[in-house]
């Protein structure tokens, strides 16, 4: 599991971005839709197989080709972000 530092070292290192503030613009708007978004009240639930990531979770489409699932729990209006994969992951096949 990545860190949001780790993340934007591994999208610049695997060249999905030429330069690293391009790497680091994407995953701002990761965060700034899970900023935007995590508190509203029709956040979907987790399906019990998917629990072990976190009881909610957001769904971020970035572009045509991917899409970011991002599983968090909360309590008394606080969250915890515990988990954020992509399509393109492989450990992906394991929520399908």
């Amino acid at each position: 599991m990545l860190t949001l530092n780790e993340l934007v070292d591994e999208l610049y290192d695997k060249e999905y971005f030429g330069f690293k503030e391009s790497a680091v613009d994407y995953t701002m708007k990761i965060v700034d839709f899970i900023e935007a978004r995590i508190d509203n009240p029709n956040i979907k639930l987790s399906k019990n197989k998917y629990k072990k990531y976190g009881r909610k979770y957001l769904k971020y489409k970035a572009n045509q080709r991917t899409t970011w699932y991002i599983f968090f729990d909360d309590k008394d209006g606080k969250f915890l972000v515990n988990y954020i994969i992509n399509n393109h992951s492989h450990t992906f096949s394991e929520l399908l």
